[in-house]
C-alpha cells in the first residue's frame, strides 16, 4: 500500500466483505423490484412499508455504524478507547488516523441515503428529502466515532455520553422538522456537526495514542501514584478482605458514579415537565431503570479483569469469586441508596409528588393497602435485584478469558434493548396483537423457566463439590418458593394463574450463571 488511505480502505474492505457483498445483492434486488415496478406500489399499512424499506435501512445503517467506529472489536462499556490498538503503531499522524475512517464512513452513508432514495419502493405521494438524511446519517456516525474512539476515566461513561449526545442531535432535527423546516435549514442545522465531530476524534486519537489512561487499568501505577502522594495504606486482616478493598476500589465505585452522573439530568425533566402526567411517570420509570440498565454495562467490563497479577495472589478462586460477589452487592446498594433517596425529594420539590402518588393510589384501590405495599416492596426489591443479578450474572462471561465475548455482550445487550423496546411499541399500539402476547406470556416464561433449570442442572453435574451445592440449591429453593407464596396472596388469581407466577419466580432467582461461576479456572 502506498498511501495511508488505501491501507485503510484495504482493511475495511477485507475485513467485511461478506457483509458488503450481503449489502450490494440487496441494492441489486431492490434496484430490479424497482424497474418491473413502473408505479409506485400502494402499502396497506405502516407497517408493510416498514418491513420493506424502514427496517433494511435501519439495520445497514446501523451495520456500517458498527463498522467505521470499529465498534465491533471494541469493548463499548469499557474505559478504554476501542480504537484498534494495533494501528496506534502505524507511522502516520492522528490526522490521517481519525480522518480517513470518517472520511470512508461519511461517503459510504451519503452513497446508502443515495441508493435508498433511488432505489427504494417509496409509497404514492411521499415527500422524500433529497440531501439532509444522508448528512444526517454522516453526522451521526462521525459523532459516534468521536465518542467511542475517546478513552473515559469510568467503565460505562462512553454508552451514556454517546446515547445523550445522540438523543440530543435527534432531538433537534425533530423539532426542525415539526416546525417543517426546509432542506436548507436542515443543511445548515447538520453541516456543522461533521467538522466540529473531526476537531474531537482526533483529539480523542491522540489521547488514546499517548496512553493517558492506561496508568488507570494498572493497579501497579495505581499503588505507585499512591506512595507518591503519601496516601495512608489500609492494613487488611485477611487477604480475602484485601481483595474486597481491590474490587471495590477498581471497578465497585463505577455503576454507583454513572447513576449519580445520569440522575440529576432525568430529575431535572420533573422540573421542566411539572404539569404532564405522561411525561413525569415516563421519567420516573426511567429512573427506576437506570441502575439495573446501566449495571448491564458496567459488569463485562470490570469482571473481566482477570490479570496474571490478581490470578496470582495467594487466596483461594472461591476467595477472588466472593470478593467481587461483595463488591457487586455494595456497588449496589450504593447506587440504590442514591436513587431511594432523591428520587423522593426531588418528586417532593417539584411538586409531581402527587402525580406520582396517582398510580399508587389506583393499586390501593385495586387490591387493598396490605396487598399494593407488599407489591410496591417487591418491585422495589426485584429491580435491586435485577441490578445485583447484572453484575453478577456477568462474572462467568467476564471470567471466560475471552475478550470477544465479553465485547459481544456488551452489543448484544444494547441490541437487544433496542429489538424489544421496537417489538414493545409494536404490541401495544394493537389491540389484537397485545391480546397474542398476552396470552402467549406463559407459555414464553413456562419455557424459558424450564431451560433455565436444564441449564442449571447440566452445569451443576460438572461441579464436584456436591455438599455445597446441596445447601445452595435448598436455599435457592426456599428464596423462590418464599417469592412464590407472596406472588399467590398479593396478586389475585383472576389476573394470572398460580403456574405462572412459579415460573416467574424460577426466572427472577439467579442460579444458572451463579453455578457457572464454580466452572472458573484461575489458569485457565
Amino acid at each position: 500500500m502506498r498511501t495511508p488511505a488505501a491501507a485503510i480502505a484495504w482493511e475495511f474492505r477485507t475485513r467485511h466483505r461478506w457483509g458488503l457483498i450481503a449489502i450490494a445483492a440487496y441494492l441489486v434486488t431492490l434496484a430490479v423490484c424497482r424497474v418491473r415496478l413502473s408505479d409506485a406500489p400502494e402499502y396497506q399499512s405502516a407497517d408493510t412499508f416498514a418491513f420493506f424499506v424502514v427496517v433494511p435501512l435501519t439495520a445497514t445503517f446501523i451495520y456500517f455504524l458498527a463498522v467505521f467506529s470499529y465498534g465491533h472489536g471494541g469493548d463499548l462499556a469499557g474505559r478504554q478507547s476501542i480504537f484498534p490498538p494495533r494501528m496506534f503503531t502505524l507511522p502516520v499522524s492522528d490526522t490521517a488516523l481519525a480522518g480517513w475512517p470518517m472520511l470512508f464512513g461519511t461517503i459510504v452513508m451519503a452513497l446508502l441515503w443515495l441508493a435508498t432514495r433511488v432505489l427504494a419502493l417509496w409509497p404514492k405521494g411521499a415527500e422524500v428529502p433529497t440531501v439532509w438524511p444522508a448528512l444526517l446519517a454522516a453526522s451521526l456516525l462521525a459523532w459516534t466515532q468521536a465518542l467511542t474512539w475517546m478513552p473515559y476515566p469510568l467503565p460505562g461513561m462512553r454508552v451514556i455520553l454517546s446515547i445523550l449526545w445522540l438523543a440530543s442531535i435527534d432531538a433537534i432535527v425533530l423539532v426542525a422538522l415539526h416546525y417543517r423546516a426546509h432542506e436548507w435549514m436542515m443543511l445548515g442545522i447538520l453541516a456543522p456537526n461533521l467538522p466540529l465531530a473531526f476537531v474531537v476524534a482526533r483529539y480523542a486519537v491522540g489521547k488514546a495514542r499517548r496512553s493517558e489512561f492506561s496508568s488507570v487499568l494498572s493497579p501497579r501505577s495505581s499503588v505507585l501514584r499512591s506512595e507518591d502522594r503519601g496516601l495512608r495504606t489500609e492494613d487488611f486482616s485477611s487477604p480475602s478482605r484485601a481483595q474486597f478493598w481491590f474490587e471495590w476500589r477498581m471497578y465497585g465505585r463505577a455503576l454507583p458514579s454513572l447513576v449519580a452522573i445520569l440522575l440529576p439530568f432525568e430529575m431535572a425533566m420533573l422540573w421542566i415537565y411539572p404539569n404532564m402526567p405522561g411525561m413525569v411517570l415516563e421519567m420516573l420509570g426511567l429512573i427506576l431503570l437506570t441502575p439495573p440498565f446501566m449495571a448491564a454495562f458496567v459488569a463485562p467490563a470490570a469482571s473481566a479483569a482477570m490479570t496474571p497479577f490478581i490470578a496470582r495472589r495467594p487466596v483461594s478462586g472461591g476467595s477472588l469469586i466472593a470478593a467481587k460477589l461483595k463488591a457487586a452487592a455494595a456497588s449496589t446498594a450504593v447506587a440504590w441508596l442514591m436513587v431511594l433517596i432523591a428520587t423522593p425529594l426531588a418528586l417532593r420539590f417539584s411538586g409531581t409528588m402527587s402525580i406520582a402518588r396517582a398510580p399508587v393510589d389506583l393499586l390501593i384501590d385495586i387490591f387493598g393497602a396490605p396487598r399494593a405495599i407488599v407489591l410496591l416492596i417487591l418491585g422495589i426489591l426485584g429491580l435491586i435485584a435485577s441490578t445485583w443479578k447484572q453484575l453478577v450474572q456477568s462474572l462467568c462471561i467476564g471470567m471466560s478469558g475471552r475478550p470477544w465475548l465479553v465485547k459481544g455482550s456488551v452489543f448484544a445487550t444494547l441490541s437487544g434493548i433496542t429489538v424489544l423496546g421496537l417489538l414493545f411499541g409494536w404490541t401495544v399500539t394493537d389491540a389484537h396483537r397485545f391480546s397474542v402476547a398476552w396470552n402467549a406470556m406463559p407459555i414464553v416464561v413456562a419455557v424459558a423457566a424450564a431451560v433455565k433449570v436444564i441449564a442449571a442442572i447440566f452445569v451443576m453435574s460438572r461441579l464436584g463439590m456436591r455438599h455445597q451445592l446441596l445447601i445452595g440449591v435448598i436455599l435457592w429453593n426456599v428464596v423462590v418458593f418464599g417469592l412464590f407464596a407472596l406472588l399467590v396472596w398479593s396478586v389475585p388469581g383472576l389476573l394470572v394463574s398460580s403456574g405462572f407466577l412459579l415460573f416467574l419466580s424460577i426466572l427472577e432467582v439467579p442460579l444458572v450463571r451463579l453455578a457457572a461461576i464454580g466452572l472458573w479456572n484461575r489458569c485457565g
